[in-house]
């Protein structure tokens, strides 16, 4: 099994080099319209953004940095399959403006294109980002009634194209029983609330510069699994430091992903050939913590298993009897192309 992966440097409004309806699943979090380290990027893809941000207009500023994502997830949904899924990382934003502070709810705005565009609007999850910063609290103090709720979330939005994905051949029958997730996996991460900070693994890669911006690699992974099947492609139209990338990698999914600033792009690719060996412990835990899994099941009197094929364990149904997770045993870097292949079901190359 191979697959590729390909950094674009490019606009996400123009993805000329990808196949149009090719693209099973988007993951990807955009610059957030209205948080303060965005806004230059707005403004230099419309000028008219920063003439409305100095007339203390948020309003319109608000709606113009959401019109130059319109155009983006426009060319999102002609590479998209039909059937296929987009999952967006946003936060809300609060800004003051003229001394005025407010929220303003990038989340809404995103279901309302989606809405328009005609997906399905799925249940969303909620990530819970929680700070024990002193200063955390927003407003007066101790002091009724000037003071704001603590904001420590973001959105996950979930849209589909279309129906229900089908799997006709036996091929692609196969292919979705080898793409399963454990049973107690699924308990996890098909909650509405994920709090992953502290649990998900960090990729220990150079970064060209500090991107705040980016999520973690659990988030995209976990997507990646829930709503692709080995063999499919993901797109992220803001790959930043690659993380959507690398958990394709891991995940044994094929991707593209599109970044604007050219020394993230070619850092991300360069980057590609040194993370094998904390791909494979990823992998590796998953397979570690099913184990656990089981042990402790069977401690409890838990004496109904069927056996998974490829790894020889016990597991807790039958659609989990063909989930395979290979290692990867080879990365191969190419200019803005990476190529992966992937071994058995023990360790290769680490």
């Amino acid at each position: 099994m191979q697959t590729f992966h390909e950094i674009l440097h490019t606009s996400s409004a123009h993805l000329n080099a990808i196949r149009d309806k090719s693209v099973a699943l988007v993951v990807t979090s955009p610059p957030y319209p209205m948080i303060e380290m965005w806004d230059e990027i707005f403004i230099n893809q419309n000028p008219s953004i920063g003439e409305a941000l100095q007339h203390f207009d948020g309003n319109q500023a608000f709606e113009l940095m959401h019109e130059t994502l319109d155009a983006i997830w426009e060319e999102v949904d002609r590479k998209i399959i039909d059937s296929g899924f987009v999952c967006i990382n946003i936060g809300d934003a609060t800004k003051t403006i003229n001394g005025q502070f407010q929220l303003y709810p990038n989340h809404a705005r995103i279901i309302r294109k989606f809405s328009e565009m005609g997906y399905s609007v799925l249940p969303d999850i909620i990530w819970r980002k929680q700070t024990n910063a002193p200063n955390k609290f927003m407003g007066s103090g101790m002091y009724p009634a000037g003071a704001y709720v603590t904001f420590e979330h973001e959105y996950i939005l979930i849209f589909r194209k279309g129906g229900k994905r089908e799997f006709k051949s036996k091929d692609e029958k196969q292919m979705r029983q080898e793409s399963a997730y454990f049973w107690e996996e699924r308990n996890v991460w098909f909650s509405d609330l994920w709090d992953i900070k502290g649990t998900g693994q960090q990729m220990k890669v150079e970064k060209s510069r500090d991107r705040s911006g980016a999520y973690p690699f659990e988030l995209a992974y976990r997507l990646i699994n829930m709503y692709s099947v080995k063999g499919d492609t993901v797109l992220d139209p803001f790959v930043g430091t690659g993380t959507t990338i690398y958990a394709a990698m891991c995940a044994g999914r094929n991707s593209y992903g599109a970044e604007i600033d050219m020394e993230l792009a070619l850092s991300i690719a360069q980057n590609a050939g040194t993370i094998q060996k904390s791909l494979n412990t990823i992998i590796q835990n998953r397979l570690d913590q099913h184990i656990k899994f089981v042990q402790t099941e069977e401690e409890k009197g838990k004496d109904k298993w069927y056996i998974n094929l490829p790894h020889q364990f016990k597991v807790k149904t039958k659609q989990e009897m063909n989930l395979s997770l290979p290692f990867i045993e080879n990365i191969l870097s190419m200019d803005n192309k990476v190529f992966v292949t992937y071994s058995g079901n023990t360790p290769s190359g680490t």
